[in-house]
């Protein structure tokens, strides 16, 4: 059977593209993910967890290891990851870790650069070098209550990424674009439904 040359050069072509990495993603993993989810939307429901431990003062611990995502528990982490939260001695602790809004602040970073990595991967948009520097303004009146017009949390966050790379300049603001879509991003940025309650 004749295949014309240009069919065989536009597969061989195809096959690379899939093959192709990308930012550290592999563009076929992307297209099976995507045509997965869009096949069963069900795929794509998760639930992450956190247990936590105080220890004592400002000192407690936080461990994570399973959930469930793709419709089952996942088992492909055998140990838990280990966090101690503490503050530093002028906020009455001890640094036994960094405290839990510079964990937001780790959390939001990492968030947007692979969610932006992760969509500059799949427009094909290649780069070398990525770092962000992150600070939060935090007025500790407020969660001490001793002043109930001023938050307890953050009152702004600001943000700044350093985009290295053989990119034009429009290339580099779809990368901040694509962190704009970081799911940290729009919990801290939009109210999300928290509920406690109280084993007895």
């Amino acid at each position: 059977m004749f295949i014309p040359k240009h069919y065989k050069q536009k597969n061989i072509l195809k096959m690379e593209t899939l093959q192709k990495t990308v930012n550290g993603f592999k563009s076929q993993d992307i297209m099976d993910t995507v045509g997965a989810i869009q096949s069963n939307p069900e795929i794509a429901k998760f639930k992450f967890r956190a247990r936590n431990k105080w220890i004592s003062g400002g000192h407690n611990r936080s461990t994570i290891q399973d959930f469930y995502g793709a419709c089952r528990e996942d088992e492909t982490r055998k140990e838990p990851f280990v966090f101690d939260n503490s503050e530093p001695p002028i906020l009455l602790g001890n640094n036994e870790g960094a405290n839990p809004v510079e964990f937001i602040l780790h959390g939001l970073a990492g968030c947007m650069t692979t969610t932006m990595m992760l969509h500059a991967a799949a427009n094909g948009i290649s780069v070398d070098h990525v770092e962000s520097s992150l600070e939060g303004d935090l007025d500790v009146q407020g969660f001490l209550g001793l002043d109930e017009t001023i938050r307890n949390g953050y009152q702004k966050i600001k943000v700044n990424f350093k985009i290295e790379g053989d990119l034009t300049e429009e290339e580099k603001q779809k990368l901040i674009s694509f962190a704009y879509m970081s799911p940290v991003f729009d919990i801290v940025t939009n109210k999300v439904p928290v509920s406690l309650s109280l084993n007895a």
